[in-house]
């Protein structure tokens, strides 16, 4: 269950990415833009957080997986 949504985390994020890409380009609102940028980068440090291993070799990712 926890690798799908890290999974569903980075689609969101490039979703995000992606649409404030287009609304920049359209010529949109930049206040928008920047927080459309901001929450995509709040969702990789969150990935980063749930998936980079320790120095023991887990993750956190994998530890709640393993509580369950």
């Amino acid at each position: 269950m926890a690798n799908a949504i890290l999974s569903v985390l980075m689609i969101a994020g490039i979703a995000l990415l992606a649409g404030a890409y287009a609304l920049h380009r359209r010529g949109g609102e930049r206040k928008k833009v920047l927080l459309m940028v901001i929450a995509a980068l709040v969702m990789f440090a969150n990935l980063a957080i749930w998936s980079v291993p320790t120095r023991s070799g887990e993750t956190l990712a994998g530890r709640a997986a393993d509580a369950s």
